[in-house]
């Protein structure tokens, strides 16, 4: 009979258990809200007091002041509770940055429904269009990996480049295909409205012009946009894996920009991560986790993409093939990402009864 009734208890103390284990599974779990993530793609060392790069200033200055463990991606997350600013570190490359950001938004802590992504980061930048230290809001992300490619010294006599379209049979060739098809993805048109809305709100930022942002710009006579001090503008961005630079490959950037955007986007700057953020996005926006049209992204100039005046490419390659903090530009274009992110992710934090149901911009 006792042990009957140790057995019943057992049950009962087991069925309870079970009981408890599946309300847990089946309450609603508190999800931690998010305004605006902060995306970034590297950082060299400690988040805070060493060597920075691109999370540093956001860390230390916005402050990201509460770290999160981010196991399946490449970094720790950094949060403000109060502003309700999530900041990543997604490592470069398009692989990274496409694979840290489908983590973030499969993450069951994070309500991203409404959050905006400010993207900022330095980049390479077109001397034709802006100076080193300048930061550009893009509206048009070219993707120059995807695409047929001959050899140089394979090039028919006719043909300007040896690259070419996927479903293409020569360069250029018209009409440009879909950006987005069942061959894969060319680019990305963020949201104009957006774009706009946050090249006028810090159009008028002041950004530092040094003496070594003045020594890079006298070696570059011939680009009269190039020689002048940094500033902010509109600019579109040509995504690569490679980290191209020359005369011939930027001229062909410049036409690759133009041809999958029928002559509405401008090459300025030079990145390999946004494309794979964009693919991410892409992606989640589908199952509604996240909003494709509430994407920003801005590149700040951390080194020309073609050499000085009297270098050839092979020098411009070794003065810049080390590590990212030896970029001609680097702290000043780092100062830039930060000085003119900051105040659009202020904005949309600080006053979030206004932008959370409702997107700024005219293009909603």
């Amino acid at each position: 009979m006792k042990l009957f009734v140790r057995l019943t208890l057992v049950v009962a103390v087991l069925i309870v258990s079970v009981m408890a284990q599946a309300q847990t599974k089946t309450r609603p779990v508190k999800r931690i809200p998010v305004r605006v993530v902060v995306v970034t793609t590297f950082e060299l060392g400690e988040d805070t007091g060493d060597i920075p790069g691109e999370f540093q200033a956001w860390v230390e200055r916005f402050p990201l002041q509460q770290k999160l463990p981010f196991p399946q991606g490449y970094h720790a997350l950094r949060y403000n509770p109060e502003r309700q600013v999530l900041g990543i570190v997604t490592g470069e490359g398009s692989l990274r940055g496409a694979a840290s950001i489908m983590a973030l938004g499969m993450d069951p802590r994070f309500d991203l429904t409404h959050a905006y992504w400010v993207v900022a980061g330095i980049a390479g930048i077109d001397p034709v269009v802006a100076s080193v230290g300048s930061a550009a809001w893009a509206e048009w992300i070219i993707d120059r990996d995807s695409s047929f490619e001959i050899d140089a010294r394979d090039i028919p006599a006719d043909w300007s480049t040896g690259r070419i379209p996927l479903g293409r049979k020569r360069p250029f060739e018209q009409p440009a295909p879909e950006l987005d098809r069942f061959g894969g993805v060319s680019g990305y048109h963020l949201n104009p409205g957006m774009v706009d809305w946050a090249y006028e709100l810090t159009r008028n930022v002041r950004l530092d012009d040094t003496k070594e942002l003045q020594a890079i710009r006298a070696r570059y006579p011939d680009y009269p946009n190039g020689q002048k001090p940094p500033f902010v503008l509109k600019g579109d961005e040509t995504a690569a894996s490679a980290w191209w630079m020359g005369e011939h490959m930027n001229t062909l950037a410049q036409q690759w920009v133009r041809y999958w955007t029928g002559g509405k986007g401008v090459s300025t700057t030079t990145s390999m991560e946004d494309c794979g953020i964009l693919q991410s996005l892409s992606f989640l926006a589908h199952d509604k986790r996240v909003r494709l049209e509430r994407v920003l992204i801005l590149r700040t100039g951390s080194n020309f993409t073609v050499p000085a005046a009297h270098d050839d490419v092979a020098q411009l390659l070794a003065s810049e093939a080390a590590e990212d903090a030896a970029l001609s530009a680097y702290i000043p274009s780092l100062e830039a990402a930060y000085r003119v992110g900051s105040p659009v992710v202020y904005e949309l934090a600080g006053h979030w009864d206004r932008y959370r149901d409702h997107l700024p911009g005219a293009q909603q």
